[in-house]
C-alpha cells in the first residue's frame, strides 16, 4: 500500500514516476490565465491568517461547506471568528474524500507549509497555529515569496479594458519581482448590451480611452485603442465568458441601429442582442489576429442560479453550474466567418461541460493552419479540473488532435495557494504517458516521451504566448 500522498502520489508505475520526477516536477510554471488581484501582487501582500488565505473568496470550498451543513455565517459571514471558520472547513474536509479539494488542501499544506499531517478536526488547532506562525515569519509566504518558490515564470491576470493597469505598471517597475505579470483583455461588459449597467459602463470605457462613445464606430475604436494599450503593457491573451458563441451576422449598418436604440433606452430583442455581440466579438477576434493575441473562449457556465443568494452575496460566490447548451453550430459559423478572410486568431476553447469535448476538439481541427497548436482544447476547467476530468480532456485531445502540442495547466484561480495544482496536473499527465509506455502503446523511450511531458508542463505555453 502506498503512503497517503507520498512522493509517488498518482503515479501508478515506474515509467510514470520517472516522467514526473525527471521531466515535469521541476519545470517552471506558465500560469497564462488566473484571477489573482493585481494590487495584491504589486504590494507583495502577506496574509494575516490561514483562514483569510484559504477561505477568503474561495467558492470551491464554500460550496462544499454548504453541502456539509455549515451555516453561512461561518462561510461568508463578516463577524465570525477566523478559527471557527477554519474549524468548519476542517470538519468539511473530513467528508471530502473523493473530491479534488481533499488532495489540493493536503498538497497546499505540504508544499507551502511543509506540513504532512492529515488535516481533520483533531489536527485543526495545531495546523491553524503553525500555519499562522509561518505566515507571520516565513518570507516564502509573501506573494513574491510564493511566486519565487513555485518558479512561476509568468502569469496572466484578468482585466477589464477600462482598467488603467496601474498595478501592472508598478509591478513592471519592481526589479526584484520574480514573475512576468501580463494583463489579459476581458471585454465581457462591452459585449453585455442587454445588461442594465451597459450605458454606465460605456461612460467608464470612454473615459479610459479619452474619447466619447456616441455610436458603434466609437465603441469599436475605444475597444481597439484599449487593446493596443494592453498589448503595450504585455498582454498576450484575451478572455471571454460565453454560454455559446454568438453567430447572428448582420450588417454594420443594422448593428449600428441596434446600438443607437440601446443608447436611447430602447428594449432590444434577443436577435438584436445576438447580432450586436456577434459583430463586436468578430471585430475583436480580427484585432486579436492582427496583434497575435490569443483568444480564450470559456463556454457552458450557467451562473447565479440561486437568486436569493445572488441578491445577498453577489456573483462568484458558489452558485454557478455546468450548462448544457449546444456549442458546435454557433462556434462553427463564427470561426468559419473569420476564416473567409484568414483572420482566425490563436484560440483556446474551454467548456464547463465535458459533453462538448469531442465537438470542440474536432471543430478546432478545421482551423489549424500553419502554426503548431494554433487551436487549443483548453484544460479541464472549474468543475472538471479533477483527476477524472483532466484525464478525459487529455485523452480525448490525444485521440482526435495533438496532445503533444497542448499548452497545459492554468490555475484559473483567485488564490495564491493554487500553484500546487500544477503539481497535481503534472502527476496526472506523467501517469497517462507512463501507463501508455508500460502497456506498450507508445515507445519505451524516456527521452522522447519525457520531452513531450516537459513541453506540456511548460514549454508549449511559453512558445504559444510568446513565440
Amino acid at each position: 500500500m502506498k503512503r497517503f500522498m507520498g512522493d509517488d502520489f498518482l503515479l501508478q508505475n515506474k515509467s510514470s514516476e520517472r516522467l514526473y520526477h525527471e521531466f515535469a516536477k521541476n519545470q517552471p510554471i506558465y500560469d497564462y490565465h488566473c484571477h489573482l488581484i493585481p494590487s495584491e501582487l504589486a504590494t507583495n501582500k502577506r496574509f494575516t491568517t490561514i483562514t483569510d488565505m484559504w477561505l477568503g473568496g474561495d467558492h470551491y470550498k464554500w460550496r462544499m461547506m454548504r453541502a456539509n451543513g455549515i451555516s453561512e455565517d461561518l462561510i461568508t459571514g463578516k463577524n465570525a471568528d477566523p478559527y471557527d471558520k477554519f474549524l468548519a472547513w476542517a470538519r468539511t474536509i473530513e467528508k471530502l474524500m473523493g473530491n479534488p479539494l481533499y488532495h489540493w488542501t493536503h498538497l497546499e499544506l505540504k508544499r507551502y507549509f511543509r506540513i504532512d499531517e492529515v488535516f481533520n478536526e483533531k489536527s485543526a488547532k495545531a495546523i491553524y497555529d503553525e500555519t499562522n506562525r509561518q505566515l507571520q515569519t516565513n518570507p516564502n509566504l509573501s506573494v513574491k515569496g510564493i511566486l519565487k518558490q513555485f518558479k512561476v515564470y509568468a502569469l496572466g491576470t484578468t482585466d477589464d479594458p477600462a482598467d488603467d493597469l496601474a498595478c501592472h505598471k508598478e509591478i513592471a517597475g519592481q526589479k526584484d519581482f520574480p514573475t512576468r505579470v501580463m494583463p489579459s483583455y476581458r471585454p465581457d461588459k462591452a459585449l453585455a448590451i442587454d445588461n442594465p449597467a451597459f450605458p454606465e459602463y460605456l461612460s467608464t470605457l470612454a473615459a479610459s480611452a479619452s474619447m466619447t462613445i456616441t455610436n458603434l464606430d466609437d465603441l469599436i475604436t475605444a475597444l481597439i485603442k484599449r487593446l493596443d494599450f494592453f498589448v503595450e503593457m504585455g498582454c498576450r491573451a484575451s478572455d471571454h465568458a460565453l454560454v455559446t458563441t454568438p453567430s447572428l451576422f448582420r450588417s454594420e449598418e443594422n448593428v449600428a441601429k441596434v446600438f443607437a436604440k440601446r443608447l436611447k433606452g430602447g428594449n432590444l430583442s434577443k436577435e438584436e442582442v445576438e447580432a450586436y455581440k456577434t459583430y463586436v466579438l468578430t471585430r475583436l477576434a480580427k484585432a486579436y489576429k492582427k496583434r497575435d493575441v490569443a483568444m480564450q473562449l470559456h463556454f457552458a457556465a450557467i451562473r447565479n442560479n440561486n437568486s436569493m443568494m445572488f441578491d445577498r452575496l453577489g456573483p462568484d460566490t458558489g452558485y454557478d453550474a455546468s450548462h448544457d447548451k449546444e456549442l458546435a453550430e454557433g462556434l462553427s459559423a463564427f470561426l468559419n466567418n473569420l476564416s473567409k478572410s484568414g483572420e482566425v486568431p490563436k484560440t483556446i476553447l474551454y467548456t464547463l461541460n465535458p459533453k462538448d469535448y469531442y465537438s470542440l476538439a474536432t471543430l478546432m481541427g478545421c482551423y489549424q493552419d500553419g502554426r503548431p497548436g494554433k487551436m487549443q482544447l483548453g484544460s479541464a476547467w472549474w468543475f472538471a479540473d479533477h483527476k477524472d476530468g483532466m484525464e478525459e480532456q487529455m485523452k480525448i485531445l490525444g485521440n482526435v488532435g495533438l496532445l503533444s502540442r497542448f499548452v497545459g495547466m492554468l490555475t484559473d484561480s483567485r488564490s495564491f495557494l493554487s500553484y500546487s495544482r500544477h503539481e497535481y496536473f503534472r502527476r496526472i499527465l506523467a501517469n497517462i504517458f507512463g501507463t501508455w509506455m508500460e502497456d506498450g502503446e507508445i515507445p519505451d523511450d524516456i527521452d522522447i516521451v519525457g520531452k513531450i511531458v516537459s513541453d506540456i508542463s511548460f514549454n508549449n505555453a511559453k512558445t504559444y504566448f510568446e513565440g
